[in-house]
């Protein structure tokens, strides 16, 4: 029998509404895989096992009222097929979104004490789907650049990807079955990317960013950590501020799609490996009926890269202003810098910045026309580099720009041994039809992650 750490959500949600298993067995499986692995992947920045089985026992005991016909929790007393519950699943929680009771440390020792009263709207949604949250995950400072303590499950040598260090490295090695992270340039595509997994990205505005640690408030934007297209989008359509947005259920296309294959201005960054990668993917997805267009972006959009720079710094250094006039000189020196590039940014300018930005959104919605189902393009420059840096973002700049739904999922491996993957980018507004492209490209994949290796133990 497998063991219960590797079981994705929606696996582990069925077989427990089944009653195959229990939420505190599942929870006690996850805290064991974390036991063990947690000493050289340091993914956790606050974990309280006693807390997490009280809560997954908390869930036992409402299925069982369920079953009987007295729980008052809606979750639990419609059908499985209904609601798509996350009933009695654990889930980490990046640690610059706010949690009732429970440090949110912001990756820096500005905040080591902060313990917020309230929790982030998004969290209340998930609560509302039954799940709870296992722990607070490793974040980068203040959700910048600089690397964090985690490393790659696959080779600890070599870096998680950042800001959502921790939310990839969790779900990648079976420490929790899903986790929730944030991206400003590329935070949640590139480690999922780099460990493996699949990270999804709705478009701006589906998931709420109050009680999140604001760095732009322009470019911000809340996702998704899982193993699988399926298990992201169950993930993600619970957080929603409106019901609904995206469906529990995600389903393949049932015909071959038609994409957009693009380098992106960025191009020149990607290394041998990642353009082999590309290249292979295309033509699996071409094997497989898909029809693969290749294009390039109107020049227009090579102004998006520094438009995203200026609005993220301008925007960081104004939301940041407080804390620097009074604990500035506890921040790293990188951190520090990028903020007085910030500062030193015009209002004029960022305005321009912003009107690029709206004219790149309609550009965006022209270049993919009904003609297409998504554009694919990597997700990273290569391969995870070591620890010395989280990464280049370059390849998920514009589509954080214009708040665009992406999605990257895992195809392959680079000459070290580490994960490559294909990022696919939707329409604004079209989250479900990104995701059944999705779930269409990686059922042609055959990617193994780690857990696909027989895992016996529970």
């Amino acid at each position: 029998m497998k063991a219960l750490f590797t079981l994705g959500l929606r696996e582990a949600s069925e077989r427990l509404a089944r009653g195959e298993f229990t939420s505190e067995a599942l929870t006690a499986s996850c805290i064991r895989r974390i036991a063990a692995l947690e000493p050289q992947v340091e993914a956790w920045e606050w974990i309280d096992d006693t807390r997490a089985l009280r809560l997954a026992r908390k869930a036992d005991e409402r299925r069982l009222a369920a079953r009987a016909g007295g729980s008052a929790h809606v979750a639990d007393v419609l059908p499985l097929p209904e609601r798509g519950s996350l009933a009695g699943i654990p889930v980490g929680v990046k640690d610059i979104i706010e949690t009732a009771g429970i440090p949110t440390r912001m990756g820096s020792p500005i905040y080591r004490d902060y313990v917020p009263v309230r929790s982030a709207p998004l969290l209340d949604r998930l609560a509302a789907s039954g799940a709870f949250v296992l722990g607070k995950t490793v974040a980068t400072e203040c959700a910048f650049t600089v690397p964090s303590r985690t490393r790659n499950p696959w080779n600890l040598a070599h870096s998680p990807g950042g800001s959502s260090s921790g939310s990839a490295a969790a779900v990648a090695s079976g420490m929790v079955p899903g986790a929730i992270g944030t991206q400003t340039n590329g935070s949640v595509i590139r480690p999922a990317a780099y460990c493996g997994v699949v990270g999804y990205k709705p478009c701006r505005g589906r998931i709420s960013t109050a009680g999140m640690l604001p760095f732009s408030t322009t470019l911000d934007q809340p996702g998704v950590f899982a193993r699988s297209v399926a298990d992201a989008g169950l993930l993600a359509s619970w957080l929603t501020q409106s019901d609904g947005v995206i469906g529990r259920h995600v389903t393949a296309l049932r015909s071959a799609p038609g994409v957009i294959a693009l380098g992106s201005p960025v191009w020149y960054k990607a290394e041998g490996a990642m353009r082999t990668r590309f290249a292979a993917d295309m033509a699996t997805l071409r094997a497989g009926g898909a029809t693969v267009t290749e294009r390039e972006l109107p020049r227009a959009f090579d102004d998006g890269y520094r438009a995203h720079r200026v609005i993220m710094l301008f925007e960081a250094a104004r939301a940041s202003r407080l804390v620097r006039q009074h604990y500035g000189a506890r921040l790293g020196r990188s951190l520090r810098e990028a903020l007085a590039e910030g500062d030193g940014i015009a209002d004029e300018d960022y305005r321009r910045a912003l009107a690029i930005r709206e004219e790149l959104i309609r550009l965006l919605g022209e270049f993919l026309d009904d003609r297409f189902e998504a554009i694919i393009t990597p997700p990273t420059t290569g391969e995870a580099p070591t620890l010395e840096s989280t990464g280049d973002p370059a390849f998920c700049t514009l589509w954080s720009l214009c708040g665009a739904p992406a999605i990257t999922i895992p195809t392959g491996f680079g000459p070290h041994g580490l994960p490559l993957g294909l990022q696919l980018v939707g329409r604004s507004g079209e989250s479900n039809h990104l995701l059944a492209v999705a779930a269409w490209c990686e059922g042609r994949m055959g990617f193994k992650g780690m857990l696909a290796r027989g895992e016996r133990s529970s």
